[in-house]
Order: structure tokens, then C-alpha cells, then sequence
């Protein structure tokens, strides 16, 4: 901004926080010219000039702490060399005077410390301190070993731990007695494990050669599958039902269903199909569903027996000849005792129920029929009984072998009612 010139005399007067102008003429042309764009626009050119002023004011206050501070600058640098040249001459005489300080008592051979050391800690010197120090130590370590000798030695009072000694040979004692008792309890269990263990064996033993036995059949080389399957023959021999062992033929998608009766097959057309799955293996209860399920499925069946060889082998909360779902039962048979009476039981019953199903039963007394069932049942339990008495039993056998085979008679008799009843509904047409 160039200077102002004065037309008349310029009044400035500063006011607390506040300075007047009078009569300030300024002859600037980029101050005119703001001027007049800002009037043009309808600004307060006092507005502008106020701006203008305090604008140019800190610009001045700013070139002013520039100045003061490159002075401090300058005199700031002058002051360090001065003192860093005094320091220096300072410090030279302080290294001097502390080298000869140093190597007056550092020195190797007439040093002040070299020569205490050597007086007070030289193997030559019989003042030095670890001499000392190990005199010291040599008598304090014998009249401890000779004190701690005398009050551990004593049994009176004098002896700290006579208390601790004694209650630890008691507790020692107490606890060899207690390891000896435990030691003659577990020899003892030991022994009763090892005899428990050796039964086990044997049983295994015995269990593994009746197995052994069983997958050879009825000592003839046959299989369980074969042994189920000619007893079912005989059985649908007698009844003019025709019987067909499938275990090797595929059925709709699998080989399931060992043997397959169709009944009245011999005389005709089959009136229905009973399907007969014979397993050597326990299954559970959802498996043997499972497996009659898909044995009626593969054979297109009425209805599904499930075959084992003895009450060992059910499936757990199932029990024989008892139905499940209408369409499926479990009986227990063994080709080694001779008997298939139970196998008889689950034929008939099995026979009975699709016949009934299929409404060619319909002239049959469902109410006798249903007696007879219960009876046959009955008449079964009582089978299983006595032949449970046998096996266990060691006198009487041919007694109760002679009344086994009299209830055995009996269930054969009621299943003949059955399959009288049956006979006497109407017969169905014929082809």
C-alpha cells in the first residue's frame, strides 16, 4: 500500500480497544479500485477500508515478530560460541587435571587402589579380607555343626524336633499298617477278579463252540437259513402251502427275505404270501422292524416273520409271537432241540392273520378263533416254561420231556382248531 497523502490534516486518536481516523485521504489504485467494485455491489466501502486496515495491520505485526525473532536468532548463536568456546577450555583443564587425578590412584603398580587392594585382598597378605572372611566363617560353621550335633542327638526338650520325630515315625507306622491292610484287600480282589475273569473265559469259550455249533446246523453242515427253511417245508407240506427258500434271489432291489410261503399254492392260485427272514445275529428292536419291513416290501408278502435261534438273540422289548403292527411277528426256534413247535405257532398264526386280512375268512367265528389263538399262546408259555425247566434241570428229564411233549400236543390241537375254523368260512373261488 503506498502512503497517504494528506490533503488537510490527519486526525488519529486510539480509544481503549478502538482508533479513529479524520480527514485520511488514500491515493492507491488498488485500493480504489476495490473500493468502487464494492460499492458497486452494494457494500459498505467504511466496511471495506476498516477490513483493509486491520488486514494491513497484522501483516505489519507479523513482519515485526519476524524481525525480533531472526534478532533473538542472532544474538542467541552468538551467545552458544562464546560459552561453547569457554566450556571447551574449561573441560581441556578438567581432563587434564582428572587424567593425573586418575592415574595417581589407578595407576597399575603405584596406584593408591592397587596397593589397598593388594594389602587387603592378596593371597599373600595375612590381613587380606578373604582370609579373614574364611576364619570367620571355619569357626562359625563348627560350633553350628557342634550345636545342631547335641540338640538333634538329644531326646529331651532340647531337641526341637523330638515332637516332630516321634509323630513322624507314628504317622509312618500308621501308614505302612493301612498299605498292608489295602495290599491284602487288593490281593483278595485280585484273586476274585482273575476267577471272575477266568469264568468269563470259559464262558466265551462255551458260547463261541456253541455258536460254532449252531452255524453248522444241526451237525449236518447246514446253515440256520437251511435248517429255518426245511422246517418251514414240513410244516407247509402238511397245510398244502407251497414253500420257497429266496435268500439268494434278488427280490424288487435287495436279497432280503430267506424263505417265502405261499399259501394254498399247492392246490392253486396262492391266497397269500408270508415271508420268513431267519437271522443268527441279535438285532434291535428298530433293525428287526426295519428288516421285516423291507422283507414284505422285496416279496411282496401279507406278512413278515422274524426267525432266531434262541430267546438270547431277540431284540431288546420284543417278545415272541406276539404281533407288531398287524403285520409282523418274532418266534425263537432251534434246529438242535428237535422241536418246531413254536415255529408251528408263528406259521399258523401268520397264516391265519393274512387269510383274515385278505377277507377270505369271512364265515369264520372271529370269537373262537381269537379263543383258540389266546389258547395256543397260552398252551406256548407254558412250552417255554417246561422247556426252560429242562435246560436247567439235572433229575426228571424224561418226565418232564414226556409233559413237554404232551403241551406240545396240545398246541397242535388248537392249531388244528385254527385251521378247521378257517376251513369252515367260505371258501374262496377258484380259477
Amino acid at each position: 500500500m503506498e502512503a497517504a497523502t494528506p490533503l488537510r490534516n490527519t486526525t488519529v486518536r486510539v480509544l481503549q480497544d478502538r482508533i479513529t481516523v479524520d480527514g485520511l485521504v488514500v491515493h492507491d489504485d488498488c485500493t480504489v479500485r476495490l473500493a468502487h467494485e464494492r460499492e458497486a455491489a452494494g457494500d459498505d466501502p467504511a466496511r471495506f477500508v476498516s477490513d483493509a486496515i486491520e488486514i494491513g495491520a497484522r501483516v505489519l505485526d507479523r513482519e515485526q515478530a519476524g524481525a525480533n525473532a531472526d534478532f533473538v536468532r542472532v544474538e542467541f548463536e552468538k551467545a552458544s560460541r562464546e560459552v561453547e568456546a569457554a566450556f571447551s577450555d574449561r573441560a581441556g583443564a578438567l581432563g587434564k587435571e582428572m587424567a593425573e587425578r586418575l592415574d595417581e590412584a589407578l595407576a597399575p603398580d603405584t596406584g593408591h587402589l592397587a596397593k589397598a587392594l593388594e594389602r587387603h585382598f592378596s593371597d599373600e597378605s595375612s590381613s587380606a579380607v578373604q582370609h579373614r572372611v574364611k576364619t570367620l566363617v571355619d569357626e562359625v560353621m563348627a560350633r553350628s555343626r557342634e550345636d545342631l550335633l547335641r540338640q538333634f542327638s538329644s531326646a529331651d526338650g532340647k531337641n526341637p524336633l523330638a515332637d516332630f520325630k516321634a509323630g513322624t515315625m507314628e504317622v509312618l507306622r500308621q501308614a505302612s499298617d493301612r498299605q498292608d491292610q489295602s495290599l491284602r484287600a487288593l490281593a483278595e480282589q485280585l484273586a476274585l477278579t482273575q476267577r471272575e475273569l477266568q469264568a468269563l473265559r470259559d464262558e466265551r469259550v462255551k458260547q463261541e463252540e456253541l455258536e460254532a455249533e449252531r452255524e453248522r446246523g444241526t451237525a449236518k453242515g447246514r446253515t440256520f437259513e437251511d435248517a429255518v427253511h426245511e422246517a418251514l417245508d414240513r410244516i407247509a407240506l402238511a397245510r398244502g402251502d407251497d414253500c420257497e427258500a429266496v435268500g439268494d434271489q434278488k427280490g424288487a432291489t435287495r436279497k432280503t427275505g430267506d424263505v417265502v410261503v405261499s399259501i394254498d399254492a399247492a392246490q392253486g392260485p396262492p391266497r397269500g404270501r408270508i415271508v420268513f427272514e431267519a437271522k443268527n445275529s441279535k438285532l434291535s428292536k428298530p433293525e428287526a422292524l426295519r428288516e421285516l419291513d423291507r422283507g414284505l416290501t422285496e416279496r411282496d408278502a401279507d406278512f413278515a416273520v422274524l426267525v432266531v435261534p434262541n430267546e438270547d438273540k431277540l431284540p431288546a422289548r420284543m417278545q415272541p409271537l406276539r404281533e407288531f403292527n398287524g403285520d409282523k411277528l418274532i418266534v425263537c426256534h432251534d434246529p438242535e432241540d428237535g422241536s418246531r413247535i413254536a415255529l408251528e405257532v408263528a406259521y399258523s398264526l401268520s397264516r391265519a392273520r393274512v387269510l383274515m386280512g385278505r377277507g377270505d375268512g369271512e364265515g369264520v367265528d372271529s370269537a373262537a378263533l381269537h379263543d383258540s389263538v389266546e389258547r395256543a399262546l397260552g398252551a406256548m408259555d407254558d412250552v417255554r416254561r417246561i422247556k426252560s425247566q429242562l435246560t436247567g434241570a439235572t433229575t426228571s428229564i424224561e418226565k418232564a420231556d414226556g409233559i413237554l411233549e404232551a403241551m406240545a400236543g396240545r398246541v397242535r390241537e388248537h392249531l388244528h382248531e385254527i385251521e378247521e375254523l378257517l376251513r369252515s368260512g367260505a371258501e374262496p373261488e377258484r380259477d
